[in-house]
């Protein structure tokens, strides 16, 4: 099985913060690989860092674990929430991260997945996870 985790990850003003990587289309909820010896929150807070300069004021808390069959029959991707992230750097575009910044949870770009529209949405009404990103 392979991990791989994500953060709906909001500033103090509510907004969302999403990456639009230069291998992939679209804008995306930060985040990426459990590496070997990490542990889920270590990951998650190292993401936050090398994806965007993030930093965590608050505790992630877990929003659901979701099966992940479009990367491979094995992975996994644990959905966190981070409230009131702070930028201590802005993230400059490089080789992997085309452009990123805060979202509106209500007016996101129109690249947004559909998957990041899905987990938010389910974030916002609160309601149960699809378990399949």
């Amino acid at each position: 099985m392979t991990l791989g985790v994500r953060a709906i990850a909001l500033d103090d003003g509510g907004r969302v913060f999403l990456v639009r990587h230069s291998y992939l289309p679209g804008f995306h909820l930060p985040g990426g690989g459990v590496e070997r010896g990490e542990t889920a929150i270590v990951s998650l807070m190292r993401e936050l860092k090398e994806e965007g300069g993030l930093e965590a004021v608050e505790t992630p808390s877990l929003l659901g674990l979701y099966y992940n069959p479009r990367h491979s029959r094995r992975d996994h991707v644990a959905l966190y929430l981070v409230r009131g992230v702070r930028q201590t750097k802005p993230r400059a575009p490089d080789w992997e991260i085309a452009e990123s910044g805060f979202f509106p949870l209500d007016d996101l770009p129109a690249g947004a997945t559909p998957s990041t529209r899905a987990r938010i949405a389910e974030y916002l009404r609160q309601t149960p996870s699809a378990h399949v990103w």
